[in-house]
């Protein structure tokens, strides 16, 4: 057995938590670990430790569940601190969506560049840099952070470079996308192997074999195009793997809003996405699934803790990295994985700085990744437009140089495709004034910014975008998911 501590920030994403809790517990070894909760909100920190202590109970463990709401206290002594934070919470999110609106920026998701996704970035990172401060004062010395916070490469950038501390960037886009490609291919489990690269959310299929067997482009776009969902649902990702020849790991919704070329134009937004789930493309789609998530949790508490009861069950173990890691770096068990690591080097045409997405192996002497891995020179080009953003937009964040901050959104792929430099610099003053409580290293800009906005010569628009849908009730969400129920 092994016993050590594991922290949670942010473990009031509560489904989230208990998802990951539960993927740890299914390693045998770990039954005798600490696991230290802690959040800013106490009432999503109780109810996530009610419904853990209810799996540590109804399983018979000897599992510790703490909680607190002093972050210091939590990280103290442990080996392994995991972020899930959402700084601003949706208020602030609802800002990311709702101004850029104004300008003609029409985003499905806004978590990782684009306006929204870099603003996100400007709130996290002085957030992420106490994380690694604590980390480096009272954590287990060599501790590992994993962070699972968007926007990753601009999280994961800052905890390196400024934290100073060992930290793996982790998410799932890959995994999602080969699920995808086994079943449009037939594959069964253990038939389909390959390998992806490139930064997060811009990862690229760059080689994809069945059984051994390497399937080229030609045989992917009739795959997905005989697809009966798939063909409607990613459209625009196949349209991007016949001009690339690679498929990419993002859903429709996020990859189109990190191109330049299929959200400009009101007309082509409709064109592209589809409107049977938010992820295809729907306007702010990710802010309203999440305050629906939100609101059906606080309602169905009681459901979620009687589900909490029943035996944990390891063949339902979830494919998220967390578990794997530290299985590996525990037990010496190797696990290959899809990481995001600082570059130096290991995809040849990215640059050595950016944070990449890439292939590894994981075991007792840690992150091993796969090095010598090139790019095709399409993908490494889209892969570098967003770099360039990432990289500025750390920078500025880390000095709260705003100049720094309008010049990253500037260059921002789908913002330059529709705005105007003067409407960029509009638009970042509104976006620092309206979130001004969560940018501190801006607090010297807000009075200057607030003043120009009194005097704004720039024209906006009260738009709810293309394809904008209501937040749907908890009756309605009841609703749906029993004529979900009835159909299957």
């Amino acid at each position: 057995m092994s016993s050590f501590k594991i922290a949670i920030i942010g473990a009031g994403s509560v489904g989230f938590t208990k998802k990951l809790f539960t993927d740890i517990l299914s390693v045998p070894e770990f039954a005798e670990i600490e696991v230290a909760l802690t959040d800013i909100s106490e009432q999503n920190l109780s109810m996530i430790k009610t419904i853990l202590d209810r799996i540590v109970e109804s399983n018979r463990l000897p599992t510790r569940v703490t909680a607190t709401t002093d972050r210091r206290k939590a990280i103290e002594g442990a080996r392994y601190v995991i972020s899930c934070v959402r700084v601003g919470g949706l208020g602030a999110y609802a800002d990311d969506i709702r101004i850029p609106l104004k300008y003609g920026v029409d985003q499905c998701v806004g978590d990782t560049i684009c306006a929204g996704g870099i603003l996100y970035g400007q709130r996290n990172i002085p957030v992420i840099l106490d994380f690694c401060k604590d980390i480096r004062a009272l954590a287990e010395p060599g501790a590992k952070f994993l962070n699972y916070a968007n926007p990753m490469a601009m999280n994961t950038w800052a905890a390196i470079e400024y934290g100073k501390v060992d930290t793996i960037g982790l998410c799932h886009g890959v995994q999602h996308g080969g699920e995808q490609i086994a079943e449009i291919l037939g594959a069964k489990d253990g038939d389909l192997d390959f390998i992806c690269s490139g930064i997060n959310h811009q990862t690229w299929f760059t080689d994809v074999r069945l059984k051994g067997r390497r399937i080229g482009k030609d045989e992917l776009v009739a795959a997905f195009e005989a697809h009966p969902v798939f063909s409607q649902q990613e459209k625009l990702r196949i349209d991007v793997l016949k001009r690339f020849g690679v498929y990419s790991t993002e859903s429709n919704g996020h990859l189109s809003e990190y191109l330049p070329w299929y959200r400009k134009r009101p007309e082509e937004i409709t064109r592209w996405i589809d409107m049977s789930d938010w992820i295809h493309g729907e306007t702010g789609g990710y802010l309203r699934y999440s305050t629906e998530t939100r609101n059906w949790f606080e309602t169905e508490f009681p459901q979620f803790l009687e589900s909490a009861g029943k035996p944990l069950d390891p063949s339902r173990r979830s494919n998220e990295h967390a578990s794997h890691i530290l299985e590996a770096l525990e037990t010496g068990r190797v696990y290959r994985g899809h990481f995001n690591v600082k570059n130096n080097g290991v995809i040849t045409n990215l640059p050595a700085d950016a944070i990449i997405e890439s292939p590894g192996f994981v075991d007792r002497f840690g992150v091993n990744m796969v090095a010598g891995i090139t790019l095709p020179e399409a993908c490494a080009a889209t892969c570098i437009a967003s770099i360039n953003v990432q990289r500025m937009s750390v920078h500025a964040a880390i000095s709260g140089d705003i100049d720094l901050l309008k010049l990253a959104v500037l260059h921002d792929p789908l913002v330059g495709a529709i705005c105007t430099p003067d409407e960029v610099w509009q638009m970042v003053d509104e976006m620092v004034v309206a979130q001004a409580e969560w940018l501190p290293q801006y607090a010297h800009a807000v009075p200057e910014a607030s003043e120009r906005l009194k005097h704004a010569t720039v024209k906006t628009r009260d738009w709810k975008g293309v394809a904008r849908r209501e937040v749907r009730s908890i009756e309605e969400l009841r609703a749906e998911k029993a004529d979900l129920r009835a159909a299957s």
